[in-house]
């Protein structure tokens, strides 16, 4: 599916598996579309080094900054998504 495939104001995100996974964050955000990042499809942060989620996030939201993204917060994101926080 295409970008130009969604319906009307719907929200989504991109991701890519392994190395590409910081410059398909920053594709997906030129195409209006939101981010996601973690261990589940990236192991490293560069070549040969192991990477934690938090690296991850911190290197996706830098590449983000560097463009002149706001990047949001866990709460604005479930703001924005009309989520409840459980438990």
């Amino acid at each position: 599916m295409t970008v130009g495939q969604l319906p009307s104001g719907a929200v989504f995100s991109a991701f890519s598996i392994g190395r590409m996974q910081f410059a398909y964050a920053a594709m997906a955000v030129l195409a209006g579309g939101n981010v996601r990042v973690g261990l589940e499809d990236n192991l490293y942060l560069s070549k040969g080094r192991l990477a934690t989620n938090a690296q991850l996030v911190e290197r996706a939201a830098t590449i983000l900054e560097s463009m002149n993204v706001r990047v949001l917060g866990p709460d604005e994101v479930r703001a924005k998504l009309r989520l409840q926080k459980r438990g």
